[in-house]
């Protein structure tokens, strides 16, 4: 019988000990959830760090972990705010953290092969009059509702919960609907969310890096609820004063790792590799959408499926040059913020190279978000006041989001483009 003070644990690289329950022991036990240990966290990045062959079923532990630290932060730091605005009792916070436990657990089970990589081979969809790639939240939602409904909605411990597989799904979505419980979701997205710490944490351990690493157990021990007035009273996640340089190192952490790691001029290639040679091997270029007919299909795609076909000699040329390691090589690249001058000398390079040039590619992230979503910072003087992240620290105020455009050409067309673009002068 299910025992929901039975705890197991998972020994993590980087927190230690992760704990779970029967419930969700059981939850991770599905097929649509063991299909994470198929899908790496980041891609085909150890053709650059050898390490980074960690997936993103260790990820998702790591998310439901640091979510759960966060929440019982705040809930032992805010409680007057949760019971007076939000009306939660004991009970309420008590589901609450369950919901929060799940929702973190399951918010990446849609992603596809290689994660982010081949995100562009999601198929179309209409949103708001334009249109647009599903997302991997499209398809979390979608596999929360048809794939996990009865281990949700069915199990013995859930009996003191009554939780709807909906209630999962649509709090991955931000659905308004789902009422006064949505305010948790900013601790599975947002500026200052268990994913992104996580990720930044897991990521630099496995790359062997250092750039992610930064103090998250004083985020976690500084982490609460904090009323911001804009048009109308609002309450905001956000650091007491003595977590500003952590929150600020997070959003530093998160700069370098991807300057130095996501968009390493390597990496950036075997992803456009890996999207060309998936196009090869996919019937119609395409992934399957998100609808309930084609999820098992869907969840049939994974990196061992894709790999199999590489090692058969599928994906054509660009499965032929990841078997054998001949990227296509970064023959010049604009500066991280390109001003006009650099993007009349980008149009200058693509000219002169012509027929060589076999891939550009755009290296493009926002760092921060400022107004609504700056992070609040509230002060320890006696007279506590609120100050948006952004007006104490000057490096975040001042981080530029990244733009940056490199232009790639074949190992053996190097030397003759390189010859080019030295006749026609870059000033």
């Amino acid at each position: 019988m299910a025992n929901s003070n039975r705890l197991y644990e998972f020994r993590c690289p980087v927190f230690g000990f992760i704990e779970l329950n029967d419930w969700e022991r059981d939850i991770i036990s599905e097929p649509a959830f063991q299909r994470l240990r198929r899908i790496r966290q980041l891609a085909l990045t150890d053709y650059v760090y050898p390490g980074a062959m960690h997936t993103r079923f260790e990820h998702s532990l790591g998310v439901m972990h640091m979510a759960t630290l966060l929440f019982d932060g705040i809930t032992q730091r805010s409680k007057e705010i949760l019971e007076n605005d939000y009306g939660f009792n004991r009970d309420g916070l008590k589901r609450s953290r369950v919901i929060v436990r799940i929702a973190a657990l399951l918010h990446d089970v849609g992603h596809p092969p290689f994660s982010h990589a081949s995100e562009e081979l999601f198929p179309l969809k209409k949103n708001k009059g334009s249109t647009v790639h599903y997302k991997h939240e499209d398809y979390s939602a979608a596999i929360v509702r048809y794939k996990f409904k009865s281990i949700i909605e069915d199990h013995k411990i859930n009996k003191n919960y009554d939780i709807k597989a909906d209630d999962i799904a649509n709090f991955l979505e931000g659905d308004q609907n789902t009422g006064e419980i949505l305010f948790w979701r900013n601790l599975i997205s947002g500026q200052l969310d268990a994913d992104r710490i996580d990720y930044l944490l897991r990521d630099s351990h496995h790359t062997g890096v250092s750039y992610g690493k930064f103090d998250w157990q004083r985020l976690v021990n500084t982490v609460e609820i904090i009323p911001i007035k804009y048009d109308s009273s609002m309450n905001f996640i956000g650091v007491n004063e003595s977590g500003l340089h952590a929150a600020e190192a997070l959003i530093l952490a998160r700069f370098f790792m991807f300057t130095q790691v996501y968009f390493h001029k390597t990496r950036v290639a075997y992803d456009f590799h890996l999207r060309k040679a998936m196009k090869k091997i996919l019937s119609n270029k395409k992934l399957p959408s998100p609808k309930e007919k084609n999820l098992d299909t869907f969840l049939e795609w994974d990196d061992w499926k894709v790999l199999g076909f590489l090692s058969q000699g599928e994906g054509g040329e660009h499965g032929q040059r990841i078997r054998e390691r001949n990227h296509y090589r970064e023959i010049r690249h604009t500066p991280e913020t390109p001003v006009q001058h650099d993007l009349e000398i980008l149009e200058k390079w693509r000219d002169a190279l012509g027929k060589l040039l076999m891939a550009e590619e755009l290296a493009s992230k926002s760092w921060y978000k400022l107004k609504e979503e700056d992070i609040p910072i509230i002060t320890e003087t006696k007279v506590r006041s609120v100050i948006p992240l952004s007006n104490l620290s000057t490096i975040v105020s001042k981080i530029s989001a990244t733009k940056k455009v490199s232009l790639y050409v074949k190992k053996e067309d190097v030397d003759e483009a390189e010859n080019k673009l030295q006749r026609i002068g870059e000033n």
